[in-house]
């Protein structure tokens, strides 16, 4: 059974920097499956944040946090990190990995439904 789990959260003040963890477990990280990190705030819809195609592929990132976030998946350690610098008080929300292993390749990267398993979340909260 796949498992997520999601660390590293937390608050901080706007400018901070915080590192999100999520460890895999009955699940091999490997480049041919999108490992992505995704956000709900109160009130809004779950955003795609970053993605990528294990340690070797291409990332990709929306507008929003574009050269403030890095995501790196480390396939030997089976963990997807995302790097969040010059965090800025919009960027607080629930903060969660997702993994797609079945390779739905007709679904964009930062399409929810392409992800079959999700982990709890981690809070970020970024305060002005």
């Amino acid at each position: 059974q796949v498992q997520l789990v999601e660390s590293g959260g937390g608050s901080v003040q706007a400018g901070g920097s915080l590192r999100l963890s999520c460890a895999a477990s009955g699940y091999t990280y490997n480049n041919n499956v999108m490992m992505a990190w995704f956000r709900q705030a109160p009130g809004k819809e779950r955003e795609g944040v970053a993605a990528s195609y294990g340690d070797s592929g291409r990332p990709y990132y929306s507008a929003s946090v574009e050269g403030r976030f890095t995501i790196s998946p480390d396939n030997a350690k089976n963990t997807v990190y995302l790097q969040m610098d010059s965090l800025l008080p919009e960027d607080t929300a629930m903060y969660y990995c997702a993994a797609d292993t079945q390779r739905k390749f007709g679904r964009s990267w930062d399409d929810p439904l392409r992800y079959d398993y999700w982990g709890q979340g981690t809070q970020v909260s970024v305060s002005s």
